[in-house]
């Protein structure tokens, strides 16, 4: 989270270096930005989805073996 925050302010600072010397900023537009603030987005849902579902299955395993060893003993 540091990270981050010292990346805005510095790109903060960048913006207001290029205002006062009236300098077009290279940066894309604005919907460009929102598209790749989406991309990210997504991509860290289907992570978590992803990693939800392994632990899903991870229980789900360790409750057949535990299943499993109980309909053996019997």
């Amino acid at each position: 989270m540091k990270t981050m925050l010292v990346s805005f302010a510095v790109g903060l600072m960048v913006g207001v270096a290029y205002a006062l010397l009236r300098v077009k900023s290279p940066a894309p537009p604005l919907v460009a930005l929102v598209g790749l603030l989406g991309i990210v987005a997504g991509e860290h849902a289907i992570e978590r989805f992803l990693a939800k579902k392994g632990s899903d299955a991870q229980v789900s395993s360790s409750q057949q073996a535990q299943t499993g060893a109980t309909a053996s003993v019997r």
